[in-house]
C-alpha cells in the first residue's frame, strides 16, 4: 500500500511520515480558516452591509503591513519550528478571546469585523511562516514534487471546514443556535496542532541559516533591496500588486451581488458554504494533478502570465454581463488559478539564499497582498461615495474598468519579468545558485 501511495504522488523512501504530518498541519489550519471565514462574511454581510466590508478590508491590511514589519525581524532569527508553535498558540488564545465577546453579548459590527480580521491573519501568516519551513526542511529538488502533495491536503482541510459549516447554518437555524458555536472547534484545532508541531516536527533536521542581529528598519529593507536590485523580481512585484488590486475589486462584486441575491443570513452561509466547496474541490484537482505539469509544460517564467491573463477575461465579463453568475465565475476562476501561481511564486522563492528567504518571502507575500487589496478598496470607495454623491448609477462600470486596467499593467508586467529573467539569473544576489540561462528550466516539476 505505501509503495503505491508512494509511486501515486511521487514520493521517495522516508519522505511519507513527514510530508502527512506536514499537510495535517495545513488541513488543520485551512478547515479552521474556512470555518471562521464563513461565519464572519456571512455575520459582517447580515448585520454590516458589503460597502463597509471594505473600511475592514483596507484596516486588516495595515494590520498586515504593521504585524509583518514584526514577523520580518524574527522570522530568519528564531527557528522556524518553534514559531509555528507559538502562532499555533495564539490563534487558540485569539479564537478563545471571540467566543467569550459573543457570549457575552459585544456588538455585532465589532465581533464580527474582528472575526474577518482575524480569519486574514490566520490566512496569511500560518501558511507563510508553514511554507519558509517547508523551503528550509526540504531541497528545491524535493520542493518541486512534494508541496503540490502537502498544498493538496491543505485543500482536503478546506473542503471539510466548508462542509461543516454548510451542514451547520441550518441545523443549527433550526435549534436557534447561532453559528458563532463553530468557533470553539478552531480552539480545539489549534490546541491539536500546537502537540503535533511539539511531538512530530521537534526532531526534524532543518538547514542551518545565519541570523544576523539587526535593527526592524534593516529587516524590513532588506526583502525590498533584494526585491529592487534583481529586476525579474521586480516587475513580479509590480504584476503581483495590480493583480492583487483587481482581485479585491472582483471580491467585492461578488460580494455584493451574493449579499442582494440572498437576504436570510442561513441562506447565504449555505450558498457561501457551498460555492466555496466546489472553489476548494477545483483547487485541490488542479494543485494536486496539474499544477506542476502545467509549470513543467509552460516553464515558470510563463506560468505567472495565467493569473493576469484570467483577470482580464474575468474583468471584460463584468463589463460585458454584470450579474451574480457572472462575478461568481469571474471570483472562482481567478482564485483556483490563484493556487498555481502561488505555487509558480513558492518555487520562485527558492533561488532566494536561506538567510534571506523569510525576509523576502515576508515582504512579497504580506506587504504586495496588502498594497494590492488597499489600492483596490480605496478606489473602489472611492467611486461608491462619488456615485452616491452624484445620483449616479455606473459606478460598478468605473470601479470594473479600474479593475480592469490593473489586469493589463499586471500582465504587462509578467511580459517583463519574462524578458529579464535570464540577466536576472547573473545577478550578483543569486550568486549561491548557479549561473546560467537555463537555471530553472532544468527543474523537473
Amino acid at each position: 500500500m505505501s509503495a503505491f501511495v508512494n509511486r501515486l504522488f511521487r514520493l521517495h523512501a522516508g519522505e511519507i511520515g513527514l510530508v502527512l504530518a506536514l499537510g495535517i498541519l495545513l488541513l488543520s489550519n485551512s478547515l479552521a480558516m474556512q470555518v471562521s471565514s464563513v461565519v464572519s462574511v456571512s455575520g459582517f454581510l447580515s448585520e454590516v452591509g458589503p460597502n463597509q466590508i471594505l473600511i475592514v478590508w483596507i484596516v486588516d491590511m495595515l494590520l498586515v503591513i504593521l504585524a509583518a514589519g514584526l514577523q520580518s525581524l524574527i522570522v530568519d532569527r528564531f527557528d522556524r519550528i518553534t514559531l509555528m508553535g507559538w502562532i499555533s498558540l495564539a490563534f487558540a488564545l485569539a479564537y478563545t478571546v471571540l467566543r467569550i465577546m459573543f457570549t457575552f453579548g459585544a456588538p455585532g459590527w465589532l465581533t464580527y469585523s474582528l472575526l474577518y480580521l482575524l480569519t486574514d491573519q490566520q490566512w496569511l501568516f500560518f501558511p507563510l511562516i508553514f511554507w519558509i519551513l517547508a523551503n528550509d526542511i526540504f531541497d528545491m529538488a524535493q520542493s518541486q514534487r512534494l508541496f503540490p502533495v502537502i498544498g493538496g491536503l491543505g485543500f482536503m482541510g478546506q473542503i471539510a471546514g466548508l462542509g461543516i459549516t454548510a451542514a451547520a447554518a441550518n441545523l443549527l437555524k433550526e435549534r436557534n443556535v447561532s453559528t458563532v458555536e463553530l468557533l470553539s472547534l478552531n480552539v480545539v484545532i489549534y490546541i491539536l496542532v500546537y502537540v503535533l508541531v511539539v511531538t512530530r516536527l521537534r526532531g526534524v533536521r532543518i538547514r542551518e541559516t545565519t541570523h544576523p542581529r539587526e535593527s526592524v528598519r534593516e529587516a524590513l529593507t532588506e526583502g525590498w533591496a533584494f526585491i529592487r536590485e534583481v529586476p525579474t523580481f521586480r516587475f513580479l512585484t509590480l504584476s503581483m500588486i495590480a493583480a492583487g488590486m483587481a482581485i479585491t475589486i472582483v471580491e467585492f462584486r461578488f460580494l455584493a451581488d451574493s449579499n442582494s441575491a440572498f437576504h436570510d443570513p442561513a441562506s447565504f452561509q449555505t450558498f457561501y458554504s457551498l460555492y466555496k466547496i466546489g472553489l476548494a474541490g477545483g483547487g485541490l484537482a488542479i494543485q494536486s494533478l496539474l499544477t506542476s505539469r502545467i509549470i513543467n509544460r509552460m516553464t515558470l517564467k510563463n506560468a505567472f502570465f495565467i493569473l493576469p491573463v484570467a483577470l482580464v477575461a474575468g474583468t471584460l465579463a463584468l463589463i460585458a454581463w454584470p450579474g451574480i453568475a457572472t462575478s461568481t465565475i469571474a471570483r472562482a476562476t481567478t482564485r483556483i488559478l490563484q493556487n498555481t501561481d502561488e505555487s509558480a511564486r513558492k518555487s520562485f522563492q527558492a533561488l532566494v539564499p536561506e538567510e534571506r528567504r523569510g525576509r523576502v518571502s515576508m515582504f512579497m507575500d504580506s506587504y504586495l497582498y496588502a498594497i494590492g487589496t488597499i489600492i483596490g478598496s480605496l478606489v473602489t470607495g472611492a467611486v461608491i461615495l462619488v456615485g452616491i454623491g452624484v445620483r449616479s448609477t455606473s459606478d460598478y462600470y468605473v470601479y470594473i474598468g479600474a479593475a480592469l486596467l490593473a489586469s493589463v499593467v499586471a500582465t504587462w508586467a509578467i511580459a517583463r519579468v519574462r524578458t529579464t529573467y535570464d540577466t536576472s539569473m547573473l545577478n550578483w544576489r543569486l550568486k549561491r545558485r548557479q549561473r546560467g540561462a537555463s537555471v530553472l528550466d532544468k527543474l523537473e516539476f
